[in-house]
């Protein structure tokens, strides 16, 4: 039997995972009627470790969601496992969910992140997470110094393969279905300076033995070993929400992200995004900040909405 019964909520975060529950955090404290709706689908989940955030670098990122969950119901903040399946803007936000629940929220926190689309060679999904990976800021120094791979994606994987030069100097970018000619001379010779290796042909699959990758082979069936392979998937933003409000988005070289103010608010009034929402490139720090900078303002925004309705009586 479907639930038809209304909550409302002064705002309805959508996304469970940092910068929602870092939204909702700062939300509770302030003494707001607040609602996480967790689809439970964190990017970072096949990752053991999150690294780079002072004072939790290590932790596991399972871990780090459950410790911010039990933060957040200390100051009465309701989180539910669902997925918001749509969300219509009228006097208020109306937000129904997978389960036929509907919530109405005075204001909107989208916090749904992106997936990750891996090249479909044999054996990358498999590994992701473990050792192939996709962020040397968040793995490099676990693998340092050992034999990397750089599977490429598009030209613009040339950037990768240089980065991660910082972690190792034995670096071989495999060219998998890019061109040679896709490559700028520049591109070579910042590579051919790097001593990165630049193989050419098809990647048919990666060499995995006793539960760790020994080699990369290629489709003529030449193999390459190798300890590690980073590769960079292509961003999908989960923003279907976003489009449904009417949110003006910012087509770029990694998907169609909101455009949004410092605060992460959207072009839709009431509407911020953050964390992967809201940006490509926003780690686990930037996005507990960005929940936190969306989370503040929308207090002090309510508070002014309210005071002003007052005066008009």
């Amino acid at each position: 039997m479907t639930d038809t019964t209304t909550e409302s909520y002064e705002v309805v975060v959508i996304g469970g995972g940092t910068a929602g529950l870092s939204a909702a955090l700062v939300l509770g404290r302030a003494r707001r009627r607040t609602l996480v709706v967790d689809a439970g689908e964190p990017r970072n989940a096949p990752a053991a470790h999150m690294q780079g955030y002072l004072s939790r670098d290590g932790m596991p990122p399972a871990e780090f969601l459950a410790i911010g969950r039990a933060e957040i119901a200390r100051y009465g903040v309701e989180l539910i496992r669902d997925r918001a399946v749509d969300v219509t803007r009228g006097e208020d936000f109306t937000v129904e969910l997978a389960s036929g629940r509907t919530m109405r929220a005075r204001r909107l926190v989208v916090t749904t992140g992106l997936r990750d689309e891996l090249p479909a060679v044999p054996g990358v999904a498999e590994r992701f997470g473990r050792d192939v990976l996709h962020c040397p800021y968040c793995h490099g120094w676990e693998v340092r110094d050992r034999a990397f791979g750089v599977l490429a994606t598009s030209p613009l994987s040339v950037h990768q393969a240089l980065i991660v030069t910082q972690w190792s100097k034995d670096v071989t970018f495999f060219l998998h279905e890019v061109a040679e000619d896709d490559l700028s001379d520049d591109d070579l010779r910042r590579l051919a300076a790097a001593g990165v290796k630049v193989v050419t042909g098809a990647v048919a699959g990666l060499v995995v033995e006793d539960d760790r990758i020994t080699g990369v082979r290629l489709a003529d069936g030449t193999t390459h070993d190798r300890d590690v392979v980073f590769t960079a998937p292509r961003a999908v933003p989960q923003t279907g929400l976003l489009r449904r409000l009417g949110a003006e988005l910012n087509e770029t070289p990694f998907g169609a992200y909101p455009v949004v103010d410092g605060t992460g608010l959207t072009t839709v009034p009431g509407v911020w995004a953050a964390g992967n929402a809201a940006g490509f490139a926003e780690q686990v720090v930037n996005a507990a900040s960005g929940g936190y900078r969306a989370g503040a303002t929308i207090n002090g925004e309510l508070l002014m909405s309210d005071l002003d309705a007052a005066v008009q009586v």
